[in-house]
């Protein structure tokens, strides 16, 4: 049952993490196909994008002022209202002849409010549901969170390209496709203002000047407290490693030539079929992911979710060496990587839930993201010049190598059986 009984969580959670995906993927992955085009190399776009990751990465440095200033439904509605400024800026600083400097300086501010955002978003979620619902909509709001990427990644991206044919230039259309997006934000936001419930434990917690710091350290010690801790930080840091790398270069594959390893899409293809068959999978695996938890538990159902995110990343392999040109067998290998991804990340997102409950559980959770973040980001930022040195084919052969890693790393959690039943 919900526990403010004022709102139904499917007319807030789908759309509240759809809103949380949405600048993480034009940050983290739609900046790489601008710069792209923009003329910079893989290595440098990977590198330079792989900062972005930053502000995920030390948020809990700042978390806990989300606990103790304003309720996290004013944070969730102002960061929102926030970020859509700053999808304006980007729009603004575009033509300048220092776009590089700014648009960089701009994409990690983004960055900042859209981490303080998944602060307030996720220790909203985890005070407005039950328990019970919480391992329901686990897949639910996966499933938005990934549409989100797919719908920046697809429909933006033919957004993007309608608007090349269009105008004719591409710096003029990426100016214009931001502008649209920064009044998404600014919908959204006002729409989230009237629609979020007002859960009644949703409110600054007490606290004088003094006592500051020392609630600020006895956060994070209690974080490494937990039982269970070491294999719980290495499995946040290390179940995406190989995702790490194929999340910078899976988009710069489409796009390169077919005579550099690529499969030289245009946006247009790219974006159709990020925005069809691949939400689809995506869809089916998120939301089978959090039925089966909510019936059969965590516990039970990580290992069957630890294949599913693994074993389908061998599509890559596929299409790095039979470079097909048709589009349908290109799309139904997305598709199949995206079910998986779907099914498996439920149990990701599901255990850093488990394992930030008790006191702190907000700014716990944010800690939690923050290793997930490093676990993205180092990888990632060295995933272009791999890819450079090793090639496309043997890039995608050692992505399916890092896949072990993963394995490993799930092998030593320890789950309470009962944990994510409805």
């Amino acid at each position: 049952m919900q526990r403010t009984g004022q709102r139904n969580p499917w007319a807030w959670v789908p759309s509240l993490y759809f809103a949380e995906g949405l600048p993480y993927v034009i940050v983290i992955t739609l900046s790489v196909v601008m710069y792209k085009q923009l003329g910079l190399g893989n290595a440098e776009v990977a590198y330079y994008t792989g900062w972005f990751y930053l502000p995920w990465l030390i948020k809990p440095l700042w978390s806990p002022f989300v606990d103790l200033l304003k309720t996290k439904r004013w944070w969730i509605v102002t960061m929102q209202l926030l970020m859509g400024v700053g999808m304006a800026g980007i729009a603004f600083t575009l033509p300048m002849a220092s776009y590089l400097q700014w648009t960089l300086a701009i994409f990690w501010l983004l960055a900042f409010s859209s981490a303080t955002h998944d602060v307030a978003a996720d220790g909203f979620y985890m005070m407005a549901l039950s328990e019970g619902d919480q391992s329901f909509f686990v897949g639910i709001r996966s499933t938005f969170y990934r549409l989100a990427t797919l719908t920046a990644q697809g429909g933006m991206l033919i957004l993007v390209d309608w608007l090349m044919r269009r105008c004719g230039d591409e710096r003029e259309a990426w100016i214009m496709a931001f502008l649209v997006v920064a009044a998404l934000f600014v919908v959204v936001g006002l729409y989230h203002a009237w629609q979020l419930p007002h859960p009644s434990n949703d409110a600054p917690r007490d606290f004088a000047v003094r006592n500051l710091l020392k609630e600020f350290a006895h956060t994070f010690v209690t974080f490494f407290q937990k039982e269970g801790a070491l294999p719980a930080l290495l499995f946040m840091l290390l179940f995406r490693f190989p995702e790490a790398q194929l999340s910078k270069m899976g988009v710069l594959f489409l796009m390169d030539p077919i005579s550099e390893g690529g499969l030289g899409l245009t946006l247009e293809q790219i974006g159709v079929i990020q925005g069809t068959l691949g939400p689809i999978g995506l869809t089916l695996g998120g939301i089978l992911g959090g039925v089966c938890i909510s019936r059969g538990g965590l516990k039970r159902w990580l290992w069957p979710m630890v294949w599913a995110i693994s074993l389908p990343d061998i599509v890559y392999v596929y299409l790095s060496y039979v470079q097909p040109a048709n589009l349908y067998v290109v799309s139904s290998c997305l598709f199949i990587e995206q079910f998986g991804y779907g099914f498996g990340f439920t149990a990701y997102m599901l255990f850093l839930i488990y394992y930030a409950r008790g006191t702190h559980e907000t700014a716990h959770y944010a800690i939690a993201t923050a290793f997930m973040a490093a676990g993205m980001m180092l990888p990632g930022m060295m995933a272009g010049a791999l890819q450079e040195w090793m090639g496309y084919r043997l890039f995608f052969v050692w992505i399916m190598a890092c896949c072990a890693v993963t394995f490993v790393v799930s092998a030593f959690l320890k789950i309470d059986k009962n944990f994510g039943k409805k």
